[in-house]
């Protein structure tokens, strides 16, 4: 349904806001497949250059996959589980990690599941001091399905993510900031306006420079320093040729602001 996931414009930012309160937003088909259908919009949009994704209510960023649904998937056999929510899940969160404009999570309460899952792939997020997260997809049985094995200890440490995944133990927001999960904590009235001041530092650079910087973190992160070290050299030979280099490199001697235009 349409409504599942709202979109508003907030000059160059998009607001995407989960909006199935009555549920704690979990990600029900419907929803994910929104989600997706409105990044690829966004991915169009010259005049978009940054996302902040939150839940609507004051309880949830996300409790995750709902429950229910996949259910009745898993109920149909292994092939229908793995590719009506598996799939679905790590398609959604492999669209964000990748995606070519800064994705910044605004954690507004629980994120549990695949709440956890979509912000430990989004580029930035920062978290209302009333956020709570989770891996709790032991105490039903199943490992994490959206990436949370794989994302979590690239970004905590294999042991430290290994106790949270095989515990369920929820944690706080604190101990999501020393995990790197998050970025910053803020008092909940102040969590909109932190995610779009974070927005505001960004979209004052090339958007260009931006989508290199996020290509070579994303593709490199998982290979040798070797293939880093190649991916940041074409990604640097991508931008040589651009109008925003010269624009950097002519606004920096004049000692001006840089106008980007993103070509």
């Amino acid at each position: 349904m349409k409504d599942n996931v709202l979109i508003e414009r907030n000059e160059r930012i998009a607001v995407l806001t989960l909006n199935r309160p009555q549920k704690l937003n979990a990600l029900d088909y419907a929803t994910n497949d929104r989600l997706l259908e409105l990044l690829d919009e966004i991915e169009a949009d010259d005049a978009i250059g940054a996302v902040v994704l939150t839940g609507a209510g004051d309880r949830a960023f996300s409790a995750g996959g709902d429950i229910h649904e996949f259910t009745e998937s898993i109920k149909r056999g292994t092939e229908e589980a793995v590719r009506e929510f598996c799939r679905r899940g790590q398609r959604m969160t492999a669209r964000i990690e990748a995606f070519g404009k800064p994705v910044i999570v605004a954690v507004n309460g629980i994120a549990f599941g695949g709440g956890c899952e979509i912000t430990e792939a989004a580029h930035l997020a920062v978290a209302s001091e009333s956020a709570i997260f989770a891996k709790p997809e032991i105490n039903i049985g199943i490992p994490p399905t959206f990436g949370g094995t794989q994302r979590l200890p690239r970004l905590a440490g294999r042991k430290r993510a290994l106790e949270l995944l095989l515990t369920g133990d929820t944690f706080g927001p604190e101990r999501a900031y020393e995990l790197g999960l998050v970025n910053k904590v803020v008092p909940s009235d102040q969590l909109m306006p932190a995610a779009f001041e974070l927005a505001d530092r960004i979209l004052r650079h090339s958007p260009l420079a931006a989508a290199r910087i996020i290509t070579a973190v994303t593709r490199g992160i998982n290979t040798t320093i070797e293939e880093g070290l190649l991916i940041e050299r074409e990604q640097f030979a991508r931008m040589c040729a651009t109008q925003d280099v010269r624009e950097g490199l002519d606004a920096w001697i004049a000692r001006r602001k840089p106008v980007y235009v993103g070509g």
